[in-house]
């Protein structure tokens, strides 16, 4: 059956277009197993680079975007997967070289499912979205490497974005003292909702290194801006401490100093959410399931129509989302 979907289109040598069209089902991916009725999706700064036909992301056109997304089985031809069961999805290239979920249908492998956590809804499934997921990889990746709350505060750059408001969330919960850097000022009132317990403006630590070494002020940090911010950040950290490092808002290259890791110990953890191992996937959705408050993230939460993704595509590009911007694919 035909079935709406935000598409992309490019003439040779032309700009991307982005328009809702009704598509047949027989041009989903042919090698998919599993035949998906989306629910939900999110907005996420790699689907407005791809709306916005940059980046090369998008390999081919016409192309259906949309990095992750929750919906119910239609059909499957692997027997992991029967109709009527809820999934999730996110990473794997989906939304990028394949067909995503900006859409009411998604035909993929079964490999890059997940089962939808019982105590989640596909709607707070995608309020998580691959933001969350990430936020909750890195959580885990620094707890793996010694974290506890009583070794001291730990650091979220970029803050007041997807993946620094769940992780501040998440910590908060789990006891940890968060100081929590942000740019916008206006956002002091949201964070300290989310728990965290200090607020540390951009300008105090937007700045090429200029010790080595500094004041040992962190236990450790979730950092998604990287540039100078992480080079200056990894000189502050406590012996032993260690960075997880999830995204490049402020660049990716690091004018960092090699001292911190020799004469402090310090880790820089790389955290992908893209290719994760199926088992730790599982792992990190049962965490979110008791660690992330939904009480606290769903107030930050907006919904919007299919439609709605061609004007929002450019806004999250320009900083101009605030919080998570789940996607109603029916609508």
């Amino acid at each position: 059956m035909p079935f709406n979907a935000l598409l992309l289109e490019k003439l040779e040598d032309g700009p991307v277009t982005a328009n809702i069209r009704t598509i047949e089902e027989s041009a989903l991916p042919e090698d998919g197993e599993v035949l998906v009725a989306v629910e939900y999706s999110t907005l996420n700064y790699k689907d407005g680079l791809c709306i916005g036909g940059l980046g090369g992301l998008v390999r081919q056109y016409p192309h259906v975007p949309g990095i992750d997304f929750a919906g119910t089985v239609e059909s499957s031809a692997d027997p992991r997967y029967k109709p009527g069961d809820k999934v999730v999805l996110t990473g794997w290239r989906v939304g990028e070289i394949w067909w995503g979920g900006f859409a009411q249908k998604a035909k993929v492998k079964a490999d890059w499912l997940v089962p939808l956590p019982p105590a989640l809804s596909s709607f707070e499934a995608m309020a998580v979205g691959t933001a969350g997921l990430t936020a909750m990889l890195g959580v885990m990746a620094l707890e793996d490497h010694g974290l506890t709350p009583a070794k001291g505060p730990v650091l979220i750059t970029g803050a007041a974005g997807g993946v620094g408001s769940v992780a501040t969330a998440i910590l908060a919960k789990l006891g940890y003292e968060v100081a929590a850097v942000t740019g916008r000022p206006e956002a002091t009132e949201a964070l300290n909702a989310l728990g965290a317990s200090q607020i540390v403006a951009r300008e105090q630590i937007n700045e090429t290194v200029k010790r080595p070494l500094e004041k040992e002020s962190w236990a450790g940090c979730i950092d998604s801006v990287g540039g100078a911010m992480l080079a200056r950040v990894l000189g502050q950290m406590q012996y032993g401490a260690s960075v997880a490092a999830i995204g490049l808002a402020g660049g990716a290259q690091v004018p960092a100093n090699i001292m911190p890791f020799l004469l402090r110990g310090v880790n820089l953890l790389g955290i992908d959410s893209v290719m994760q191992p199926f088992d730790n996937r599982i792992r990190a959705w049962n965490r979110i399931m008791t660690d992330l408050p939904m009480d606290k993230l769903m107030p930050m939460v907006s919904k919007h129509a299919l439609g709605d993704l061609i004007e929002l595509g450019p806004k999250i590009l320009a900083g101009q989302i605030k919080g998570r911007a789940v996607i109603d694919v029916n609508a």
